[in-house]
């Protein structure tokens, strides 16, 4: 199964198109994002074969989504985001080039953004935000 993420409702159609991704105008580092995506992508492949995962949009970007609840995806800066319990959040926030999800000055208590920097965290935190989501989601 081909990971081709469609393009997300609001963005804007005049900005960088970077593998078929449209990013808002000034807000994304294309290049980031791009790179993210050679690290991403290929594991979203191993999830989206799985029972109810797709993709569907969050935050401006396309996520992995288990029965509809996003547990996974690459956001405008180029770090990958996953939903983790609180506590969780809360142990990894500031270790290893980790950090809280703040949106509008506000921090996210269950999401953390994961940069390319440390993308030997990637395989396993997607795995935790996919089984923490499904947990979640009857």
């Amino acid at each position: 199964m081909d990971y081709t993420p469609a393009r997300a409702p609001g963005l804007c159609r005049g900005g960088p198109d970077v593998g078929g991704r449209a990013y808002r105008v000034g807000m994304t580092d294309a290049a980031a994002v791009a790179r993210a995506h050679e690290i991403f992508d290929p594991l979203a492949e191993a999830y989206l074969a799985r029972p109810g995962v797709d993709i569907g949009p969050m935050f401006g970007s396309e996520g992995l989504r288990v029965r509809g609840k996003v547990f996974g995806f690459v956001g405008y800066r180029g770090a990958m985001v996953v939903k983790l319990p609180a506590a969780r959040v809360d142990e990894l926030d500031g270790h290893g080039g980790l950090e809280r999800m703040v949106m509008r000055e506000r921090a996210m208590k269950e999401w953390m953004l994961v940069p390319a920097s440390a993308s030997d965290q990637w395989r396993p935190l997607l795995a935790e935000a996919y089984a923490y989501v499904d947990e979640l989601t009857p």
